[in-house]
Parts: C-alpha cells; structure tokens; sequence
C-alpha cells in the first residue's frame, strides 16, 4: 500500500484519479449537505496501483482492478 495524499471535502481531488473516481468523489461530497465537514478530509492511498479514497466519516470510494467504482459507508456495512 502506498500513501498518496489528503484533501479537504469541496477541494479538487488530485489529478490522478480517474475522472469515474472523481465523479464518485463528488456524488459523496453531494450527499453531505445537511453536515459539517469544514473539517473533514479525503486520505488518497493506493493498493497495488488503484486508488482507495477514504473519507473522515469512514466512507469509503475504491477502484477495483477491473476498473469498476464502489462506494461503501459505514452504515452499509
């Protein structure tokens, strides 16, 4: 696993991500309207060279190997 970087909810995401990484970003970040996350922020890692995006809430955004997106909350677990 290699550590990539943080970002705060609302900023770009780093430019490696794929635009379908990006976009799931996004749709999560859409979804927190009704909470503070002036606070909150996204750990970019990488597990053998696909993005794991990891939010301070424990969502979860990840590419798989065949390219495919999942979103996975806390609660969906």
């Amino acid at each position: 696993m290699q550590l990539g970087t943080r970002w705060s909810v609302g900023a770009t995401p780093p430019p490696r991500l794929t635009d379908e990484m990006v976009a799931a970003i996004t749709d999560v970040e859409a979804e927190l309207t009704e909470v503070d996350t002036t606070q909150w922020r996204w750990t970019l890692t990488w597990l053998e060279g696909h993005p794991i995006a990891e939010l301070d809430d424990g969502t979860i955004v990840r590419e798989g190997y065949d390219g495919s997106i999942t979103v996975a909350t806390s609660d969906s677990e």
